[in-house]
């Protein structure tokens, strides 16, 4: 652990929605790309609480959707900072559903966000350290450097 590091605990964010008729398709199940907005924003917000500033999305590096959420359905978007660069952030994003009448829930969603600091000018800033402190955040973090193997080769069979 590095002297400016903090808990990965401090970034934790969570949000309930309720899917709703428009938030869904013609199987009642809500759209893929409803559940990509809510991602990308409680990735954002998670990733400003750490970088204490300003965030832009540097990729979407995983989503697997697991299971459907139909209308009624409560969704619980909870992340947390994974990992951290320089200036990036990856930031780990679950989504649950809860049907209301019968309490059942389920994991829907799985997502990996990579985040990147900016300063006013929209240059990468650096981003404090991390540290685990459940055994849920250390799983997260001690495989988050496979993780950035795996986007690194990605970026150069691209190019």
């Amino acid at each position: 652990m590095t002297n400016n590091a903090i808990p990965m605990g401090q970034s934790r964010t969570v949000q309930t929605r309720l899917v709703l008729p428009p938030d869904t398709n013609n199987h009642n199940s809500i759209f893929g790309g409803r559940v990509l907005a809510y991602i990308d924003e409680i990735a954002a917000i998670t990733a400003m609480k750490h970088a204490k500033g300003h965030v832009v999305t540097a990729s979407i590096d995983s989503v697997d959707f697991l299971s459907a959420a139909h209308v009624g359905a409560i969704l619980e978007i909870e992340s947390i900072v994974s990992s951290t660069g320089r200036s990036s952030m990856e930031v780990y994003v679950r989504v649950i559903s809860r049907n209301i009448e019968t309490g059942e829930e389920k994991l829907t969603t799985e997502s990996f966000v990579t985040m990147v600091a900016v300063d006013d000018d929209g240059k990468p800033k650096p981003v404090p350290a991390i540290y685990p402190e459940t055994d849920v955040e250390k799983r997260l973090f001690e495989t988050g450097p496979a993780r950035r193997e795996h986007r690194k080769q990605k970026r150069e069979l691209s190019h």
